[in-house]
């Protein structure tokens, strides 16, 4: 399945699975750190630390006749959804669900994106559209269930599950804002500059929302090597070089078809929690994603 003007080559193709599998990787090590650092200050710590590292390679976003001071407000809200907001409520969904439940239920995404952008940017939906958003979401209720009728006809929803389906509202916010061409052209084409002029302003929407946190709790890190290798995998790896990869890839494949690899997140993360974790995968999980990967086939074609 190809786009005409576009190629999935093996190359391309690596590039385009790099970035579920550290995206996987994020959500099994939020779950490990959940006891020892509180989520909006692993928030913080991860985006600062990313922040370090792209200064010297997006220092093109610093220099004047950027776009980046002009069109501030662009940059800041992109910051607060993509950086500050959704992070945030996927550490804190990992409070309280498994990395599979959380995945999962992020892979709703194209659903929440049909609504937001009908409703607040005045995309068109087909009838195919709706007939695949219909499918994800049975797929994402029944993840929410937990595979059990009784549990649906009086569904419960766990905080973590809420705090994930606020995180996918907020990336189709994210998205939709994103794909405006309201950026000077060389910023736009420099992924290190686009990505630190984000970054920058998600750093001090982080700080507000850890200063929250501080406000609320006493927050207590525990300090540990092991912690220092996770908070500097979660900063570079699914923050900076899945990024990369990822921008790489879909310029050579094109967004429709790379949009289905972002749905290999769950089995990687399924993988990875039996691997670290021991929280084997159900099979209402399997049903699950059938269900959510074939509502995006659908809505795509």
């Amino acid at each position: 399945m190809s786009t005409p003007g576009y190629r999935l080559t093996p190359a391309t193709a690596l590039l385009l699975t790099i970035p579920p599998v550290l995206w996987a990787g994020n959500a099994i090590v939020g779950r490990l750190v959940r006891d020892a650092v509180p989520p909006m200050t692993l928030n913080l710590i991860r985006w600062s630390i990313a922040l370090a590292v792209l200064l010297p390679l997006g220092r093109a976003a610093l220099r004047p006749g950027s776009g980046v001071l002009t069109n501030w407000k662009r940059y800041s809200m992109l910051g607060l959804l993509g950086v500050g907001l959704y992070n945030s409520l996927q550490y804190l969904a990992l409070q309280s669900s498994s990395p599979i439940n959380v995945t999962l239920v992020a892979s709703g995404v194209p659903v929440w994106m049909l609504l937001v952008g009908r409703l607040f940017f005045g995309i068109p939906v087909k009838r195919r559209q709706v007939a695949g958003a219909v499918l994800s979401i049975a797929g994402v209720l029944v993840v929410l269930c937990r595979g059990s009728l009784a549990e649906l006809a009086a569904l419960r929803l766990m905080a973590g599950d809420l705090y994930m389906i606020l995180a996918t509202i907020a990336w189709s916010f994210y998205s939709w804002l994103l794909m405006q061409q309201k950026d000077v052209p060389a910023l736009r084409a420099d992924w290190a500059a686009f990505l630190l002029a984000q970054v920058g302003f998600g750093v001090l929407w982080s700080g507000a929302l850890a200063g929250g946190e501080w406000a609320l709790r006493d927050v207590h890190i525990a300090w540990s090597w092991p912690l220092v290798a996770a908070l500097l995998y979660v900063a570079i790896g699914p923050a900076i070089i899945a990024m990369r990869c990822w921008g790489a890839g879909v310029q050579r494949a094109g967004p429709s078809l790379g949009a289905f690899f972002i749905n290999l997140t769950p089995l990687f993360t399924a993988l990875l929690s039996s691997a670290f974790l021991g929280e084997a995968p159900h099979l209402y999980h399997v049903l699950a994603f059938g269900m959510i990967v074939g509502g995006i086939a659908v809505s795509a074609r």
